[in-house]
């Protein structure tokens, strides 16, 4: 379950006040995560801010910052470096540590990805660390800039360039930085489980590069590839289907680290909380089951998961299949598989045969059951007798009764 990010402050590697947003589970998180953004982005890139939403559906919570002199951070961008992101980001732990929890997930994007692999061996807790269309080397960067551009830094001292719309000031400090810098070192010995995630298309940092960083490092190490994603997840659902790789990987880890944080589910009870990453986006937990609904975004959602009434065929369905299964088991008869198709529209009660109510519209389910296997005409006709009288048929047919109340 997640809420909506919350803002926090905190000093950088040179004091400079640092804004961040800390999303965090409705319940106890399991384990605090930390995200480096790309070059030149903020904390609320579309990578970001949507991996730290799904991470907290896992119950993960994610900060994420903006570096010294970008987004809504103090200081000056001309000042920065590699090295001093790297500050900024053993600060953000630091924060994380005295006022909450350590990291012990490390979450970087492009150039993020190589301050995370480059920091990540001094972050003690930290057990598991991610990269997302990460360079093998930071100066991988320095080809942002144009060859005028890179001409210009060297002769006089600085100059502007533009990237991804934007104008910044590079300073010939920053060069020399991240020319000096020694990741495979780093990355050989930060002993850490490692996870790359890598699009083969990217244009912006060649795959090549996942590649390299998978040869420096030592197991347990993991590379997943990003079809045709682009490099800055730019489509939502990339950016999911990395979040949701991510806590499941991430999970292995983390039940090792600390097993007495798992619990049992309550039996029983469902909890729903709007997530505020979008208009109906809702994280549903059951037990230690997370879901999403959503609406579809011809209806203003985004699609992000099933609809209600989707979520209501799903529960006759996969109630239908149990109840013929245990059904055919109990008799011994040879049903291989079965599957339910089903759909649900509103027509108006006039067109409804049989249907009680005959004004206004009425809900109608269409079921169809696929049987397979050796079945004769006898027991397929009682398998469909008996998939009516499936527990969720019956409540749907029966007198429902909700009560609600306002919490405290």
């Amino acid at each position: 379950m997640a809420t909506p990010p919350e803002k926090v402050v905190f000093a950088g590697a040179d004091g400079a006040k640092l804004a961040a947003r800390l999303d965090r589970p409705a319940e106890k998180p399991r384990a605090y995560a930390l995200f480096a953004h790309c070059f030149t982005c903020t904390k609320d890139s579309l990578a970001a801010s949507r991996i730290a939403a799904a991470l907290g559906l896992h119950g993960i919570a994610t900060l994420r910052f903006d570096f010294t002199g970008l987004g809504h951070s103090e200081g000056e961008f001309a000042n920065t470096n590699f090295t001093s992101n790297i500050g900024d980001l053993l600060a953000a732990a630091d924060f994380l540590r005295t006022n909450f929890e350590a990291p012990k997930i490390l979450i970087g994007h492009s150039l993020g990805g190589a301050a995370v692999l480059a920091m990540a061996g001094r972050v003690r807790e930290a057990v598991a660390v991610v990269t997302i269309g990460a360079p093998s080397s930071p100066d991988h960067v320095s080809r942002l800039f144009r060859k005028e551009g890179l001409a210009a830094i060297e002769k006089k001292g600085e100059a502007e360039v533009r990237i991804g719309g934007s104008t910044f000031r590079i300073r010939k400090h920053f060069l020399e930085d991240i020319a000096s810098q020694n990741l495979k070192a780093a990355i050989a010995g930060m002993r850490k489980a490692l996870l790359i995630f890598h699009s083969p298309v990217d244009r912006v940092v060649g795959i090549e590069n996942a590649q390299a960083i998978f040869v420096a490092a030592k197991h347990p190490k993991s590379f997943v590839s990003l079809a045709d994603a682009d490099h800055l997840l730019s489509k939502k659902r990339d950016a999911t289907y990395v979040a949701e790789t991510l806590a499941g990987w991430a999970s292995r880890y983390l039940e090792k680290e600390e097993p007495e944080k798992a619990k049992a589910p309550e039996e029983g009870r469902v909890v729903v909380a709007e997530m505020g990453t979008g208009k109906f986006t809702n994280a549903i937990r059951i037990g230690r089951h997370r879901l999403l609904a959503d609406e579809p975004e011809k209806a203003g959602g985004e699609d992000a998961g099933p609809s209600p009434y989707d979520f209501l065929l799903a529960a006759l369905g996969a109630c239908t299949s149990m109840t013929l299964r245990m059904y055919a088991d109990h008799k011994g008869w040879p049903l291989a598989k079965v599957t339910a198709r089903l759909t649900h529209r509103k027509i108006h009660a006039e067109d409804c045969e049989g249907c009680e109510t005959k004004e206004g519209k009425v809900d109608a389910i269409e079921r169809e059951i696929e049987l397979e296997g050796e079945l004769d005409a006898t027991q397929r006709e009682r398998l469909l007798e008996i998939a009516d009288k499936c527990p969720v048929h019956r409540t749907l047919h029966s007198e429902i009764r909700v009560a609600t109340r306002l919490r405290p």
